[in-house]
């Protein structure tokens, strides 16, 4: 919080990125896909491509991981754009512009290569195509749509490039499937790495406004909240119910990524690279549930297959074991013990477009209101 802080009073946001923009460009992980491992996936198998998923806005599952919208939806309402498209939804089709944006989010992604982390012991059973297929993706995209460095300069300077959530799962997939806290640390950097180097190739292509997440406080989330159950209540935060030593891990990879971002600004003066706090914005959720109208138990899924915590990785939202479901998802935080609700979703959005969770903050102009 004390680097956050420190950069707010330091870092003037840009004039140029005052203005509208004219896209979304989306890398991530399932915290901002809008379909493509859904228009990837031949039979459609996967226990979120099922209902009650997307219930709540979509009336039937679209492949997003939630009852509803994503950030990256409420971005765009709010931007007066079109919700993103999944580049997989038409990547065998001629791409001629890409008008409102388009989506390079898996569900599962890791910032780390699939094989590099299996090297390291850390399996992906949802999909291999990391930050760096993503980045591929996007370069093939734009030998359709431009042909010179000035053309792509030019088309990339009004989008909005949204670098995330990414690296969630390197830790996800490690830290669920039993490494210990020391050994995961240890790829902290790794990803931080991985991070910052797309960040840089999408500025040399032309990227001059990039919104780049931190991770989310994943001590308040009911599948490390079941995997990590303790009797010592000294481990909680006694206002949220969050385990405080997986929140300190996510607080150590945000204050490493705002560290290298603060550097990549320095070397490139003239882009926005702006910081989206997602951990704060979604405490905040856990810390005041009533002023935001979560009146349900904020740290149980919504959907699930019953527990303290209304989650069990044998009894997953969207399959047939899955016998716990609210009555109304906006009462809570959590959608299926991993993803959130829309409801916290748009919350969080509202933070990052009205709040103080953007630093530099975003602009308010030339856009409606969510």
């Amino acid at each position: 919080m004390t680097l956050l802080l420190l950069m707010m009073s330091v870092v003037t946001f840009i004039p140029q990125a005052l203005g509208c923009y004219s896209s979304i460009i989306s890398f991530g992980d399932s915290i901002a896909d809008t379909g493509n491992l859904y228009n990837s996936s031949p039979n459609k198998s996967f226990d979120f491509f099922f209902p009650p998923y997307g219930e709540t806005y979509f009336h039937r599952p679209v492949g997003r991981c939630s009852d509803g919208r994503l950030i990256i939806d409420f971005i765009a309402e709010y931007m007066g754009l079109p919700l993103v498209q999944p580049y997989l939804e038409s990547h065998n089709q001629t791409v001629h512009n890409i008008e409102g944006g388009v989506n390079f989010a898996v569900v599962g992604s890791t910032a780390l290569d699939a094989t590099f982390l299996e090297e390291m012991g850390v399996y992906n059973d949802i999909t291999n195509n990391s930050l760096r297929i993503q980045l591929d993706w996007f370069q093939e995209m734009l030998s359709f749509l431009c042909n010179t460095s000035s053309d792509c300069n030019k088309l990339l300077s009004s989008s909005l490039v949204l670098m995330g959530e990414i690296g969630g799962n390197d830790y996800n997939n490690a830290l669920l499937g039993g490494k210990s806290i020391e050994t995961v640390e240890k790829y902290v950097p790794l990803v931080i790495e991985a991070i910052a180097s797309t960040i840089n190739e999408l500025i040399a292509f032309g990227a001059s406004t990039l919104v780049v997440p931190g991770n989310f406080p994943i001590g308040c989330i009911p599948a490390y909240l079941t995997t990590y159950e303790t009797s010592d209540e000294s481990e909680y935060d006694p206002l949220t119910g969050c385990l405080n030593w997986l929140n300190k891990f996510s607080e150590y990879h945000n204050e490493l990524l705002q560290r290298e971002l603060s550097r990549i600004r320095s070397l490139h003066p003239y882009v926005n690279v702006i910081y989206a706090d997602y951990y704060n914005a979604m405490l905040q959720l856990f810390q005041s549930p009533d002023q935001f109208g979560f009146t349900g138990e904020t740290t149980k899924a919504c959907c699930g297959g019953g527990g303290p915590y209304n989650y069990n990785s044998s009894a997953l939202c969207g399959s047939p074991e899955a016998n716990v479901l609210c009555e109304n998802p906006a009462q809570f935080i959590s959608w299926d013990g991993v993803h959130s609700t829309e409801a916290a979703y748009r919350w969080i959005a509202k933070g990052l477009l009205n709040g103080n969770y953007t630093v530099p903050q975003i602009s308010t102009l030339c856009v409606s209101q969510l």
